[in-house]
């Protein structure tokens, strides 16, 4: 593997800047305060970080409703502070990569502005614009993530537009070349400033059927409050196939700055790992994607037995990387906790989700706060800001028991995340014990758990570079074999709450992981990492 593939088998760390420090107290975190906490990312071991927006925003879908790709909102800093950021990150070895928010923008850009005002307008095709049905109604079924119709009616030029989320956020017209040139130059901006790649927002969003058809019903609707989505297959909406074209575009541009890395975020809909592939696979698409169909999965053991083995049947074309927690779904040791509603998380299950994400063939995003097992926060309707939240409380919570603040100092207000008498979002009191000062005076806290496997990882190049060949385990195990240029490692994992006995053969058992299997038993959440003899066919491996 080249210099210029750090990416491969890299871990990520993903920061979202208004949770992670508040250098400036005034209660949300800023580019500065991720600056000042950069040496928490690099002492974990993670290869690069990933900052959620940070641009000029409205900031009714908290930055990705960008209204200026290329300043920084004030409320995050300045410019001179994301150099200071960029630069530091670079002295510590860390890789940076900006979100790019390229399927929509903000109802306030300048771009839309000028798009709405009418029909003969400099951008009028720059947007997805439609007229109304003969009833007035919109012009076909589709429907927003966020809920009810994806249009919106504009007076000012007797169209409905597109909005896939808010409606505060118009979909771009990517049929439109001139649009993907413009935001090909902002990304241009970037590069040119040094950063190391981007992380592209929504990429199964890019594009939509230019004949506007209505999309089917699902076959077996998913009815849930919030998620009328759910009720159709998304057909023409989404998931267009000319949009292979955008990305070997976006994959030209980074090829001009050799080193740089982009990744793409492929959402749930069914076939999510064969677009992972079909998104990375080749020099002329996307370097690495991360799915949404893990994080909306639960965590059985059929379930994530066919992960597994979904993930192998893809075989070696193209790079996934892997997300368990981000910021727009509960955080996996509470979503995945097999105590729900009974207990808190058993801090081994935490472990052992941590070593199983690590273990995977690919890549990973951690999200801020998995290395402390921060649980979902339980927020009362008065603390929420995520307008997805506020319409459907209480059936659905929003997504900013995700966002809370990341707790620094036990002892300090808001867990040492600001000064401010109020933050953005309340940090809960069951997190002040979690947080990075108390972890670090335990050593046997998961934030040491989470260091003390990265830098193991990092000297077993199987598990940054192998292949994957799952076992046929019996339930409650998971396992399989990684293998790399002849080294070949068994990974085993106990999802139940028992110990499991497990028959290790001549395996040997590899020291440094800190998890340990004694006599061929598994504990409770267990797990076992041991070397395998080149010529032994290991329980179906």
């Amino acid at each position: 593997m080249s210099a210029s593939e750090w990416w491969r088998g890299a871990v990520i760390y993903q920061v979202y800047p208004r949770s992670f420090f508040d250098s400036n107290g005034d209660g949300i975190g800023d580019l500065p305060g991720v600056t000042a906490r950069l040496d928490h990312i690099a002492g974990l071991g993670a290869d690069a970080i990933w900052l959620c927006p940070f641009f000029v925003s409205p900031q009714r879908d908290f930055g990705y409703d960008v209204a200026n790709y290329v300043e920084i909102d004030p409320i995050f800093g300045t410019l001179a502070d994301f150099d200071a950021l960029l630069a530091r990150a670079h002295a510590l070895g860390l890789k940076v990569l900006i979100d790019q928010v390229w399927s929509h923008t903000s109802d306030r850009h300048p771009w839309f502005l000028d798009s709405r005002s009418s029909r003969t307008a400099a951008k009028a095709d720059w947007y997805v614009w439609a007229d109304p049905s003969a009833d007035g109604t919109p012009p076909n079924n589709w429907l927003s993530v966020f809920g009810g119709a994806a249009w919106t009616w504009e007076p000012r030029r007797r169209q409905y537009y597109l909005h896939h989320f808010l409606s505060h956020q118009p979909a771009l017209n990517l049929h439109n070349p001139a649009v993907m040139d413009a935001l090909l130059e902002t990304g241009r901006f970037w590069l040119d400033r040094g950063v190391d790649g981007f992380r592209l927002d929504a990429v199964d969003f890019l594009l939509h059927d230019k004949s506007l058809r209505s999309n089917p019903a699902a076959p077996t609707p998913e009815i849930v409050p919030a998620k009328l989505f759910g009720m159709q297959q998304h057909v023409h909406d989404m998931l267009q196939p000319e949009a292979m074209g955008l990305l070997a575009r976006i994959r030209g541009l980074m090829d001009a700055y050799p080193g740089t890395a982009t990744l793409g975020e492929i959402s749930s809909q069914p076939g999510a790992f064969e677009r992972v592939v079909a998104c990375t696979e080749g020099t002329d698409r996307l370097h690495m994607a991360y799915t949404l169909r893990p994080l909306r999965s639960g965590f059985d053991w059929p379930t994530v037995t066919r992960l597994v083995r979904d993930l192998a049947e893809t075989g070696t074309d193209g790079w996934i990387c892997w997300s368990f927690s981000n910021h727009d779904v509960e955080r996996a040791v509470s979503r995945w906790n097999p105590a729900r509603g009974k207990a808190p998380p058993d801090p081994a299950f935490a472990r052992m989700l941590m070593a199983l994400q690590l273990s995977l063939r690919g890549s990973v995003c951690l999200y801020q706060g998995e290395e402390l097992g921060l649980t979902e926060a339980e927020l009362s309707e008065s603390d929420l800001r995520d307008p997805f939240g506020i319409a459907y409380w209480p059936e659905f919570r929003g997504r900013d028991g995700s966002r809370t603040p990341m707790p620094w100092s036990s002892a300090a207000p808001h867990g040492g995340f600001t000064t401010a008498t109020t933050p953005w979002l309340p940090v809960p009191e069951a997190h002040r014990a979690l947080a990075v000062d108390a972890q670090e005076a335990d050593g046997s806290s998961l934030m040491h758990a989470f260091r003390r496997f990265l830098h193991w990882r990092r000297g077993v190049p199987a598990l940054v570079h192998g292949t994957l060949r799952p076992l046929d385990l019996p339930a409650p195990l998971v396992g399989f074999v990684r293998e790399y240029e002849g080294q070949r490692v068994l990974a085993v994992f106990n999802l139940s709450d028992q110990t499991v006995s497990f028959e290790m053969g001549s395996a040997a058992a590899m020291a440094g992981s800190g998890f340990e299997a004694k006599d061929g038993c598994l504990p409770p959440y267990g797990v076992m990492f041991a070397e395998v003899a080149a010529a032994e066919a290991f329980a179906g491996a």
